[in-house]
């Protein structure tokens, strides 16, 4: 079987909702960041067999496929493909796993691996009226984040209920307290803090050039999501389990997940050059990691957020491997 290989990657800093990567498109982000990839591997992109790009979001400037309008911004070759996969949170893992997947069934030697999301610039969205004229007033959902335009038969399988309140029920199922939810968010935003300040991010993260209509581009190099101060040019943690003892659940009366302890609504991109092995070899190119297998599991959606914890254990069954080996 061919062997699969990790060249190198790169990202975009990832940016706090409504902050210096909200007045960038996702095509243009993305965009940059493939061409990041290219230029500092020192491959020609004219040898890419396709580009995997992954969306949870597609509803408005991802523009319908967003990994070929990010090609053709990043001034790829245009017999380029590039094609966008969507599996929600993991959709940029999917487009890694689609582009290992080619190699293995000798459909290329050469793919990108990527994704991209800009939760800011999600749009509103309504439907169109069943017939015109109409008397009912349109709904609008908000596509940042969750549920839209929803089936009312799944309602009737699966109740229909926000990513939060899913959260909430593996805390329930898993006995997870508030103080354990707290802490480890805090210890979270420490580590990231101190990557920051001890410089880990810097080479991975591409600098991305926001335009301005007057004066020069600002300069977004930074993530922006970890709670932090700046002085002189130095990050402090802005943050406690005391502060986040004091916010109020988000989803659930009585509940412990509040807007401190959740996952965050950022903007970022990423890219992975994937490679055969032996291509690589050939081309002196030193790989940064070997991929080994991918696997998928779904879960009951009350619980979804479980769904890494099956899916792992069947690759690792798959493998013969244990948590320890990785």
């Amino acid at each position: 079987m061919k062997e699969v290989v990790i060249i190198d990657g790169v990202r975009s800093p990832i940016g706090k909702f409504g902050g210096g990567l909200s007045q960038v498109r996702p095509d243009d982000l993305l965009a940059d960041v493939l061409k990041a990839l290219m230029e500092r591997t020192g491959v020609d992109a004219a040898l890419l067999d396709d580009v995997y790009a992954g969306c949870g979001n597609q509803a408005g400037e991802d523009n319908r496929n967003v990994a070929r309008m990010s090609t053709l911004l990043a001034g790829f070759p245009a017999d380029i493909p590039g094609v966008t996969v969507n599996r929600n949170c993991a959709s940029a893992l999917e487009a890694v796993n689609q582009g290992a997947k080619a190699i293995i069934a000798d459909e290329g030697e050469i793919f990108i691996g990527s994704g991209v999301e800009t939760m800011s610039r999600a749009p509103w969205s309504m439907p169109k009226p069943d017939r015109v004229p109409t008397f009912k007033p349109p709904k609008m959902w908000d596509t940042t984040v969750g549920w839209r335009f929803n089936n009312p038969r799944m309602d009737d399988l699966y109740p229909i209920i926000s990513l939060g309140e899913t959260a909430e029920n593996i805390a329930d199922e898993m006995q997870i307290t508030r103080e354990d939810q707290d802490a480890f968010a805090v210890e979270s935003h420490t580590r990231a803090i101190n990557a920051i300040n001890e410089g880990r991010f810097k080479g991975e993260i591409v600098a991305i050039q926001v335009p301005q209509r007057k004066g020069d581009p600002v300069i977004v190099d930074t993530d922006e999501h970890p709670r932090y101060t700046r002085e002189n040019g130095h990050c402090h943690l802005a943050t406690s389990v005391e502060d986040m003892a004091a916010l109020q659940p988000s989803f659930r009366k009585g509940g412990t997940v509040t807007a401190g302890n959740s996952s965050g609504i950022n903007d970022g991109a990423a890219a992975l050059l994937i490679m055969e092995a032996d291509k690589a070899k050939e081309m002196g190119l030193k790989p940064m990691v070997r991929w080994c297998g991918s696997a998928t599991a779904g879960v009951d959606p009350g619980v979804m957020g479980y769904g890494p914890v099956p899916a792992t254990e069947k690759l690792l069954a798959r493998l013969d491997l244990r948590i320890a080996d990785i």
